[in-house]
């Protein structure tokens, strides 16, 4: 049997992890949930839920890639052989294929509008022009698919390269610009006049307008953000060195994901402020109001290609880290080719990109439960999979998988010298804590 392939070291983990949980999450629904949630009040909430419950989350998941060192199936095959667990492994294939049916649509509309931005179309001030623009672009029937198949094709031509010739190699390379380009547009922004509203904005809490709701969308927020419950995390741990901290790693990646949501934030919302536009926006903030305000910008159509350059490179990272999770999956149960594996993706996924592109425009009108392709994938990934996943994933830590096993991986053998206390805590959120909180989150929404 060939050599599994890994990671070369920590910097190709970390950059891989921090691509994979920074996306689309970060800079097209993070800076609308905390313009409709109440700025800085969501913010707080989102944070306490990204340390204290989701990074324990991670470590679990982590720890399960890293102890099998095989894909989400195979990984609770080998840790309880004989059971029905393993079909938990296969939730998390079915996850990242949902998500991917709608998310690579979303990343063609990246391509789209950085071509848009190339090419200097937002020169307009207004934002009426500008909303028909977005609505004709995603609801014609050749353009967004032309562009869904060149996105696909980009994440299947690394992903076919494998670990450290594909998804290491570009990760190293397009990460650092990332992290430049967003700063760059964040010191811009703040340099604006009357910027000093949006960063108030983000950082001076008003408590008075949190609710059940904001509770709820900053922490489906947090789950959507670090990609928990669809195997990216495990199969990318299993892909990493059994000397790698566990804690360290997985905190870090944490830490950058909701730095760069910080930053994105910061890129965003000064400069929404100075421009006299509402926060409130919603989704429609990225593609409709962003190049209303580039437009009146000085240098704007400058700043419009970084933006959409950040934009291209953060959807493109996670459909990677997305796509690793079925192409692992074919590749080790039914002993494929990592060739074939991401040809039989490719074909799959486009065909259910095509419905969810349609879905915008000629399809409109085909519903499923109310809702069309796009919103059926995207509300069964976040409702369905992610979080029934997620549930049974700290189900499967805190109740069948051994406590010393939990401790063994976490403390590599016992050769990592961590705090009792710390582990302890840690164990204890995933046993208690967070399958309560997962089901009032499930039930939640269910009632919504």
């Amino acid at each position: 049997m060939a050599k599994r392939d890994s990671f070369s070291g920590r910097f190709a983990v970390l950059v891989a992890l921090i691509g994979s949980a920074v996306g689309l999450g970060n800079l097209w629904r993070f800076p609308y949930l905390v313009g409709t949630n109440g700025g800085a009040a969501f913010i707080i909430i989102y944070l306490f839920f990204v340390f204290v419950l989701c990074t324990p989350i991670v470590f679990s998941e982590f720890l399960m890639g890293r102890r099998t060192q095989a894909n989400t199936f195979g990984a609770y095959k080998k840790l309880a052989p004989g059971t029905k667990w393993n079909w938990v492994g296969l939730i998390a294939v079915i996850s990242a294929l949902c998500v991917l049916a709608f998310y690579s649509v979303v990343g063609g509309w990246t391509i789209d509008y950085l071509i848009k931005s190339l090419t200097f179309k937002f020169t307009t001030a207004d934002q009426g022009t500008l909303a028909t623009m977005f609505r004709d672009s995603v609801s014609s029937v050749w353009e967004p698919i032309i562009y869904l198949i060149l996105f696909l094709g980009f994440t299947c031509i690394v992903v076919a390269k494998g670990i450290k010739g594909g998804i290491e190699k570009f990760s190293k390379m397009v990460m650092p610009l990332l992290f430049v380009l967003v700063v760059a547009i964040a010191v811009n922004s703040l340099l604006l006049p009357g910027s000093s509203k949006g960063v108030e904005f983000l950082f001076k809490p008003d408590f008075s307008k949190v609710t059940a709701d904001t509770v709820l969308n900053a922490l489906g927020q947090a789950f959507f953000s670090l990609s928990i419950g669809c195997g990216t995390i495990m199969t990318y741990a299993s892909y990493v060195s059994k000397k790698e901290n566990i804690s360290i790693t997985a905190s870090l990646t944490s830490l950058f994901d909701t730095l760069f949501a910080m930053i994105a934030g910061l890129a965003i919302m000064p400069a929404v402020f100075a421009y006299g536009i509402s926060p409130s926006e919603g989704p429609g903030l990225v593609f409709i109001t962003l190049p209303h305000i580039f437009a009146q910008m000085p240098g704007g159509s400058i700043i419009a290609i970084a933006f959409f350059i950040i934009l291209f490179i953060a959807a493109i990272t996670s459909s990677i880290s997305l796509l690793e999770v079925p192409v692992a999956y074919f590749k080790e149960e039914f002993n494929m080719s990592r060739g074939k594996s991401v040809i039989i993706c490719f074909f799959f996924l486009l065909a259910l990109g095509v419905l969810s592109s349609l879905s915008q425009g000629v399809l409109a009108d085909v519903k499923i439960f109310g809702l069309n392709f796009f919103d059926l994938f995207d509300f069964m990934s976040a409702n369905i999979f992610m979080t029934g996943g997620g549930l049974l994933l700290v189900l499967f830590v805190g109740w069948k998988l051994k406590k010393s096993d939990f401790m063994d991986e976490m403390s590599n053998g016992g050769t990592l010298k961590i705090k009792k206390w710390f582990l302890e805590a840690v164990y204890f959120i995933v046993k208690y804590v967070a399958p309560l909180v997962i089901i009032t989150v499930m039930l939640a929404n269910l009632i919504k």
